[in-house]
């Protein structure tokens, strides 16, 4: 082997590192990254965007495969700025509208379109199929509109406020543009190393073909990650609830069981006096974002207070109530099996449900 062969190895091994060395990471987020976003504000959103799209080892592949042969600054920003468009369209418009999709799904078909922007870069269509490539900046437009789909799944997996919600939306996906950037700006340079060398068609095809094979691979992962979810769904039988209750029923006033469907949320609300005395504990089997707060008794103007935020599989405190109105907890579950919490309190209260 030459000593320019090494080169280009040596620099095809530095590409595959920094696109597939995400994976080490899971694609969503953790509950750690959730609480720092809940409590850091909007430009939080920002930074979210930026590191989500440079751990987003799909997205990476996909924008690696759109630049590989391109030559001029030109065309490099007019197919960047067609999956900008396509990605950015469907990102604020699903998450704004809270348009939901199976992220299993989802990712597997962004992982197919990586497995078609490498087929294209090999000519497959004409040699394969004996059929011209349908055009390709048209393609990168309507592939970036499906890739908008994932990020939107990951944003929606926070609880968003609807009085910043735009501006949340958007800050987010500021943040993946310049996570893009610094993306592609590392993926071209390494790319004009091998550019002007000898065995670069060979290494093209064996990269190219390293693409299809990576994106299939990924499909078939996120399809089977999909099933098995989906065998994972199972509703609680009464039997179960009964159980449940009736082992912590003696120590606490009352004990309830409640069922958080898959990408849902429900409320449970106590009416209650002015400095009443409430304390509680629940745990559940699935994380969840949840909101402790009350709503003062006769209010119109949608006024309500916090008494704890978070997200966690259980909490536990007690309060004494500012004023008289309904307390209780909100929770929302954004994963995609149901999740049960057992719900424990006493004090001074009147049940609502």
């Amino acid at each position: 082997m030459s000593l320019r062969l090494n080169q280009l190895v040596l620099i095809a091994l530095s590409l595959v590192v920094f696109i597939m060395s995400p994976m080490v990471f899971a694609h969503g987020m953790s509950e750690a990254e959730k609480q720092a976003i809940i409590e850091g504000g909007n430009l939080s959103y920002l930074w979210l965007g930026a590191t989500h799209m440079l751990s987003g080892y799909d997205h990476l592949a996909f924008v690696f495969g759109i630049v590989f042969l391109l030559r001029s600054f030109t065309d490099i920003a007019k197919y960047i700025t067609a999956f900008t468009v396509g990605h950015s369209v469907t990102l604020i418009f699903a998450t704004y509208q809270a348009i939901q999709i199976n992220y299993y799904l989802i990712d597997a078909i962004i992982a197919l379109s990586v497995c078609y922007i490498a087929f294209a870069n090999l000519d497959g269509f004409q040699r394969l199929l004996g059929v011209h490539a349908p055009n390709m900046l048209l393609m990168v437009t309507v592939l970036g509109l499906i890739h908008g789909f994932g990020l939107s799944s990951r944003l929606q997996e926070l609880p968003l406020q609807a009085d910043s919600l735009l501006l949340n939306i958007v800050t987010f996906n500021i943040g993946i543009e310049l996570g893009q950037l610094i993306a592609l700006g590392v993926m071209l340079v390494l790319l004009n190393l091998v550019r002007h060398r000898a065995p670069f068609q060979a290494f093209a095809k064996l990269t190219n073909a390293g693409l299809v094979v990576f994106g299939g691979l990924l499909c078939l992962m996120q399809l089977h990650s999909y099933s098995h979810a989906e065998e994972q769904k199972q509703e609680v039988t009464v039997t179960e609830i009964s159980a449940v209750v009736s082992q912590t029923a003696s120590a606490w006033q009352d004990s309830l069981v409640i069922i958080i469907p898959a990408q849902g949320y429900k409320e449970y609300k106590l009416l209650q006096g002015k400095d009443k005395p409430l304390e509680y504990e629940w745990v559940s089997d699935g994380p969840l974002y949840f909101d402790f707060h009350g709503e003062p008794a006769g209010d119109t103007t949608g006024f309500f207070q916090s008494y704890e935020i978070g997200t966690d599989n259980k909490a536990s405190g007690a309060v004494r109530t500012p004023f008289a109105g309904t307390h209780g907890w909100y929770w929302k579950n954004t994963g995609e099996n149901p999740v049960t919490i057992t719900l424990n309190f006493r004090g001074e209260y009147l049940l609502m449900q």
